[in-house]
């Protein structure tokens, strides 16, 4: 699964810890689904969705193997 968390946080202009306490984990688990090294629960992608104002879809992309 890809993301595009790190763009949509350029664009609001919010850190990694920002948006950590916006969803309320910690700012190593924004770093780890940023690099795809781990895959939120259904719960976390939408709470990270909300912040940025998209639907899932638009920050969680499937890859062609997921």
């Amino acid at each position: 699964m890809k993301n595009n968390i790190r763009v949509e946080r350029a664009i609001k202009n919010i850190t990694q810890a920002d948006l950590a306490e916006r969803v309320g984990v910690s700012r190593q688990t924004i770093n780890t689904i940023e690099s795809n090294k781990y895959v939120p629960s259904t719960v976390l992608a939408m709470k990270i969705a909300r912040v940025f104002g998209k639907a899932v879809e638009d920050i969680f992309t499937l890859d062609d193997e997921d």
